[in-house]
């Protein structure tokens, strides 16, 4: 035994050392040496894990995380079959329109194994349409509960209960474009909610986002949108972020079917569709969610103290579970097989983790990810989803909402990474709001601006933005909104904008183009924030008498061409149509030409395109000089332009031509001498010789 057990432990180590070898991630960051071997053990952890669900590969993990074709309510050649996983129940009833919400024997679900249920109904028991749920009993206890597992959940308009809907109409959908890859080069992301898209004060549904939302996006040029609150809530209000229902589209935005032709359509206009989706708490509802399904609170949640989530009002999964893991896995899969999703954005993943949720974490050093703080059963969860969704899908795109910088996030698998895709950036918003608020424009620092947009992992894609939907809620300041304030409402008609007014639109074209230009991977926006959309997010609730009125996005505004907004968004338009103008910009170096936080000029080039800032809020500089390559430069961009509400001042039909000094000559560099306003922006490509 004590020979075995020392094998044992040989084989582990000798199995360690192998791993470690080809951990790329310490290959391409010298700095993570001393976690080597918290690196690999986390890589050892999904590796097992992966054994023990695969049954050491005698399935393969796609074929494990295919729960929603066993479990939920499935229509059949005749009669439907329902399943559940129920451990702690003693009985389970059907209850519905069918039999006046009464228990009734014939409607009673049989204990099969594993501790799950089943039922056979004949299509006289159950039409489609029916509305139902589940009678469950324990030791102690029973209550009404809508199955887990179930795809579509209804909201009766006049009581506001949630019931669980039997859904097999007789014409399935049939998709058009089942063959659609998306487009990442660069990867730009339109951020949307279905129900606030519309200009009137309501609900929106996937058919109005569809018909007037979507050829919006295209004509913009986004490539992508990233759908929020998708999964069934009972709250409207809470942006989606508290799901009771995992495998159940939204219903008050329409039926499944719907958001499959909202899918199907923008894959016809080439719009990749992310699905924002939350893995990271659930809602602590519980007849309408899992928060105490079977009578046993932690059926799918953490035990003890580290059940409920202490900021979010919410309840953990146990990701240490396999049956939760089963559940989790399988609901990322069923989005991408059944619905045609082309990837995720996994929010909150800072909170799965760290055991503190991220909570009053300091993150000073790489220490800080590697201290026995970190959840490696939700580290472990986070690996395998990306291997699943990338195996399912390997043209996936999955991206993680993370704060704190855990090294290796968007690293792939193979070297020792988690296998996100990209990584949200998000201390550039916070930056721009902390300079914003806290520094005049005459201190604003190019240098600052350059670092704190290029200061990321080199190894790692991220998405860059200026603002998300974070930034627009009520209580805080969208971008236009902390440059131009109260004159919003005053000054943005044509011919009668004041300072204010001219300030803010001059700031945010250049903030957004200093932002997207030095990605390294995608650009995101969230929907009106790109033409300066005046007002707050504030979604029906007592305190506002359930009004609409901010929880939705004025398109008249920037449709109206005597206002000034249409500036602002004819100018993003135009700024994506130069970054997808190089080829593989996202990949192109970031290589700093010159800055000068005296002047507060600032400039570096992306291949062949050029992009000069001056920050200076008063001056202007005539035969501004830079070292670049020699040849000739053409204005592609300007902020300027009196076309995006600027003033003008440049000729942007002349050429620039380079000229020689004998210092630079052996480099085949030259003297680029340009005229810069203050407060502008210009980018110019040089012709190809």
């Amino acid at each position: 035994m004590a020979y075995k057990k020392a094998t044992d432990k040989s084989n582990a180590t000798a199995k360690k050392n192998t791993v470690a070898k080809h951990i790329g991630l310490v290959k391409a960051d010298p700095w993570l040496e001393p976690y080597e071997s918290a690196i690999v053990g986390r890589h050892l952890h999904a590796e097992n894990k992966i054994a023990d669900l695969t049954q050491n590969g005698k399935i393969s993990l796609s074929d494990f995380a295919s729960g929603y074709l066993y479990f939920g309510l499935h229509k059949q050649e005749k009669g439907w079959t329902l399943r559940e996983w129920a451990p702690n129940a003693t009985d389970i009833y059907v209850i519905g329109d069918f039999n006046e919400w009464q228990e009734n024997e014939a409607y009673k679900m049989t204990r099969i194994d594993n501790g799950n249920w089943e039922i056979v109904l004949s299509d006289v028991q159950m039409k489609h349409g029916d509305l139902f749920k589940l009678k469950v009993k324990w030791n102690g206890g029973e209550g009404e509960r809508i199955p887990a597992w179930i795809n579509r959940v209804v909201q009766d308009e006049n009581t506001k209960i949630f019931s669980a809907q039997a859904w097999a109409p007789e014409n399935s959908f049939v998709w058009k474009n089942k063959t659609f890859k998306p487009k990442t080069s660069p990867l730009l992301i339109y951020e949307c909610h279905i129900g606030m898209a519309q200009d009137a004060e309501k609900v929106g549904s996937y058919v109005e986002f569809k018909e007037n939302i979507l050829p919006r996006i295209q004509k913009e040029g986004y490539n992508a949108i990233q759908i929020m609150a998708i999964a069934e809530h009972p709250y409207y209000g809470s942006f989606g972020y508290h799901v009771s229902n995992f495998f159940a589209a939204s219903s008050r935005f329409g039926t499944p079917e719907e958001l499959k032709d909202l899918i199907d359509t923008a894959h016809g206009m080439g719009i990749a569709v992310i699905m924002d989706i939350v893995h990271s708490h659930a809602v602590k509802n519980e007849i309408e969610g899992l928060g105490n399904f079977a009578g046993d609170g932690c059926q799918y949640f953490m035990q003890g103290g580290r059940r409920e989530h202490p900021a979010w009002d919410s309840l953990c999964f146990d990701y240490g579970k396999n049956e939760v893991l089963h559940f989790l896995l399988s609901n990322c899969k069923y989005w991408l097989e059944e619905y045609h999703f082309d990837g995720f954005r996994f929010d909150g993943v800072t909170s799965m983790l760290y055991y503190s949720h991220g909570l009053g974490e300091a993150f000073g050093g790489y220490g800080d990810y590697y201290n026995g703080h970190q959840d490696d059963e939700a580290i472990c969860y986070l690996t395998l989803a990306n291997i699943l969704i990338h195996d399912v899908n390997p043209k996936a795109i999955t991206i993680a909402e993370e704060v704190s910088g855990m090294p290796g996030l968007a690293a792939p698998y193979k070297d020792g990474g988690y296998g996100f895709d990209y990584r949200m950036q998000m201390n550039v918003p916070d930056y721009w709001i902390k300079t914003m608020k806290e520094a005049k424009d005459e201190d604003w620092k190019p240098s600052s601006i350059f670092w704190e947009l290029t200061n990321r992992r080199k190894d790692e894609k991220t998405v860059t933005y200026t603002e998300s939907h974070d930034q627009a809620l009520v209580g805080d300041k969208t971008v236009i909104f902390r440059l131009v304030d109260a004159d919003m409402y005053w000054h943005f008609k044509k011919g009668d904008e004041n300072f204010m007014a001219e300030r803010g639109i001059a700031l945010h074209k250049m903030i957004r183009l200093v932002t997207a230009s030095t990605m390294n991977g995608a650009y995101l926006n969230f929907m009106g924030n790109e033409w300066g959309h005046p007002e707050w997010i504030d979604f029906p609730r007592e305190g506002n008498g359930w009004s609409h009125k901010y929880a939705r996005r004025q398109w008249n505004l920037v449709d109206n061409h005597e206002l000034c907004y249409h500036y602002l968004g004819d100018f993003d338009e135009a700024m994506l149509s130069v970054l997808k103008s190089e080829k593989n910009f996202e990949k192109t170096p970031v290589q700093e030409i010159w800055h000068n936080d005296g002047d507060q000029i600032l400039a570096y080039t992306r291949g062949d395109i050029l992009f000069v800032f001056n920050f200076n809020p008063t001056q202007s500089f005539t035969d501004y000089g830079f070292i670049v390559p020699q040849g000739t430069y053409n204005v592609i961009l300007d902020t300027d332009d009196k076309a995006f509400g600027g003033h003008g001042f440049n000729d942007d039909s002349i050429r620039h031509f380079t000229s020689y000094d004998p210092i630079y000559e052996k480099d085949n560099k030259g003297w680029l001498k340009l005229y810069i306003p203050a407060r502008t922006a210009l980018v110019l490509r040089k012709e190809k010789e």
